[in-house]
């Protein structure tokens, strides 16, 4: 099997990859920015499954052209069975709010940079007409609220986007799986200043097996940790009136 991750170096992909190892030798292409963690995922994949093919990219994650140029590229020895597009950032929302400059930063690694990977990699996957491709969104993207709404209209992005490309796929009758996956906040390096400041944060390892699971089922939607699909429910029924008086 050929599994592509874009966004290799962040935690949650990194424990994807080591549960598909764990089940099966794999060739691996990492895909990053910063080819110094990038090596240092993949050194540690490595000492995990010694029979797998590990290798590592570094590409523009932002400009159209480099992206599809980068994927033709990838794609053109062998079209892979399995893409996880999981790279984000949590921007911090008065800062966005401030500075128009991290607005659009934020908007763009978090929406239109994963929607630009996931198309480019669909024009060759639905020409292969097999595969799963998974692309991490967030419970965030459900609803607008105040304390984060620039970081979920990027996700709202994502959402609306799979939502799209699951139809078109449908219609065309493809074999081709795309899995929206929206986490809950989870404990890693990107949400450590929000410890102990609401609920408990779910374990990057839990977060890892729902998507892996999810993923193996082909599910349209995969909430991670599950509790999500109900909270979240909830939050998108809840009439403008009452939503408006409630400080989330």
């Amino acid at each position: 099997m050929r599994i592509v991750i874009v966004g290799a170096t962040s935690t949650m992909a990194e424990h994807c990859a080591r549960l598909w190892l764990q089940s099966a030798p794999a060739e691996l292409v990492l895909v990053g920015r910063d080819e110094a963690r990038l090596q240092r995922v993949a050194s540690d994949l490595a000492v995990r499954s010694p029979t797998s093919t590990i290798e590592i990219r570094t590409t523009d994650f932002v400009d159209g052209a480099a992206i599809h140029h980068f994927v033709a590229t990838l794609c053109s020895t062998r079209t892979p069975d399995l893409v996880l597009i999981a790279h984000g950032t949590l921007p911090n929302q008065d800062t966005c709010q401030l500075n128009l400059s991290a607005c659009r930063e934020a908007l763009e690694i978090n929406g239109v940079s994963p929607v630009l990977f996931a198309e480019a990699f669909v024009t060759h996957m639905q020409l292969a007409d097999r595969g799963t491709l998974i692309i991490i969104g967030s419970v965030a993207g459900d609803r607008g609220r105040k304390s984060n709404y620039v970081y979920g209209s990027a996700k709202g992005m994502v959402t609306r986007y799979a939502q799209g490309l699951q139809h078109r796929l449908a219609l065309a009758k493809s074999h081709l799986k795309v899995v929206l996956v929206k986490p809950g906040p989870t404990a890693t390096p990107m949400t450590a200043h929000m410890v102990g400041q609401g609920p408990a944060l779910a374990s990057v390892e839990e977060v890892a097996r729902t998507i892996v699971a999810g993923a193996a089922k082909g599910k349209a939607v995969v909430y991670a940790p599950g509790k999500w699909f109900v909270i979240m429910m909830i939050i998108r029924h809840l009439p403008t009136w009452i939503f408006n008086k409630i400080n989330i």
